[in-house]
């Protein structure tokens, strides 16, 4: 399953940037593996956006409570940095820098666009747009194409240490320039680059992900996708070697408490709650613990996707297709689903459904809490009726294609 064929174009022979030997891509191969990592992520996303609507809090004292948030963390950073990584892989079909950066600047500007109107619309189902602008993770994304954009020119070595040092610099902020930041915690700036959550306390726009270091981790998946020019063997080792390393160093930083997370954890009476602090590390603004965390083993289980497929691998790889189409579709799907829930339990429809999730939103109403089985239950049918609809589209994107679909 190391590759699927996506279209039947001529094949691109280019040079790595700081190699001394050519190597060949393809331009029509896709690499499945990619897909079905990115479809894992997009399923553990709909468990975390069907528990905003059941009231069950973002981790608890309980290990089942606390999973169930914890295992959403991998999915911002291999959105993330699979994004970066496709890229790359798309601007070797295309064939030029210049044409891959107005491509990124237009997804870019579309992405934002799109979270900042269609998708703020899905998660509230209102239409209070003077008090609540949601800056999610697709804002993100969006910003770190068009940053993107610019850094494809240099040299992709150059762009791979820009991301590393990214990700693995910002933390010293927390060190040196804590009382320097803490007096701009206020100001719009600073909130959308690095400090994440609300500008201001009565502005309408919420940043949930600042841009620090998001930018970074899509220019290293950017950097990552050269290895995709590789022989499997190659690529598989290096991909072992990098997700083992980072787990060793996560496991290693946080050990010590030395470096990496503004959130020391603390050894505590029994091993539940010693291990909770362990892995409970910062995402808003991702630390550097977060993202060793997260990203070691999406890296480490890449090499594994690509063996034989299975029928779970292929209805994952569907998915992994088309990951924005997806993203549109699943969170308006979650919510209606909750009405239903709401419906089914009470006989009528909690106003809280309508606030402005998931940020701007005061706990649940007493008696509302979903069991944590209900709230397993309600995913795995959304999950199923975005299959259908993501196999359709993926079917259209593949008959088609029309150059406007690589946008969504």
């Amino acid at each position: 399953m190391t590759t699927t064929p996506a279209a039947t174009r001529d094949s691109l022979s280019f040079t790595p940037d700081g190699a001394g030997r050519s190597a060949s891509v393809r331009s029509s191969q896709r690499f499945a593996s990619i897909d079905v990592l990115r479809g894992i992520a997009v399923v553990l996303m709909a468990i975390d956006h069907v528990r905003v609507y059941s009231g069950v809090p973002a981790g608890g004292p309980s290990p089942g409570v606390f999973f169930t948030r914890w295992i959403t963390h991998f999915v911002a950073p291999a959105f993330v940095f699979l994004a970066g990584t496709a890229a790359f892989l798309h601007g070797r079909k295309l064939g030029s820098k210049t044409a891959l950066a107005k491509f990124l600047l237009a997804r870019g500007a579309l992405l934002i666009a799109l979270e900042l109107t269609v998708i703020r619309l899905a998660w509230t189902f209102n239409v209070d747009f003077a008090s609540y602008i949601l800056a999610g993770v697709i804002w993100a994304i969006g910003w770190s194409m068009i940053a993107l954009a610019g850094l494809v020119f240099l040299p992709t070595a150059i762009v791979g240490a820009f991301g590393v040092v990214m990700i693995f610099g910002h933390n010293l902020a927390d060190i040196f320039l804590r009382p320097q930041l803490e007096s701009l915690q206020g100001s719009a700036l600073w909130s959308i680059g690095y400090f994440a959550f609300e500008i201001g306390g009565t502005d309408p726009l919420v940043v949930l992900y600042s841009l620090v270091p998001w930018i970074g981790v899509m220019a290293a998946g950017y950097a990552f996708g050269a290895l995709f020019s590789l022989d499997e063997q190659r690529r598989r080792r290096t991909c072992l070697q990098l997700g083992g390393g980072a787990i060793v160093l996560f496991i290693g930083l946080r050990w010590l408490n030395v470096y990496g997370d503004p959130r020391p954890w603390e050894s505590a009476a029994g091993a539940w709650p010693s291990i909770r602090s362990f892995l409970n590390t910062s995402k808003y603004p991702a630390s550097l613990l977060f993202l060793l965390m997260t990203l070691g083993p999406a890296i480490l289980v890449l090499p594994f996707l690509e063996g034989p497929a299975s029928r779970v691998s292929r209805a994952l790889e569907v998915f992994g297709r088309v990951p924005m189409f997806y993203y549109l579709l699943h969170i308006p799907l979650i919510h209606l689903l909750a009405i239903g829930v709401s419906l089914a339990r009470t006989g009528a429809v909690e106003p809280w459904l309508f606030q402005n999730h998931p940020m701007r939103v005061g706990p649940a109403p007493d008696g509302y809490e979903w069991s944590l089985w209900l709230l397993y239950l309600v995913t795995a049918i959304a999950v199923t009726l975005l299959y259908f609809a993501c196999r359709w589209y993926a079917g259209v994107k593949r008959r088609s294609r029309h150059a406007l679909l690589s946008y969504l």
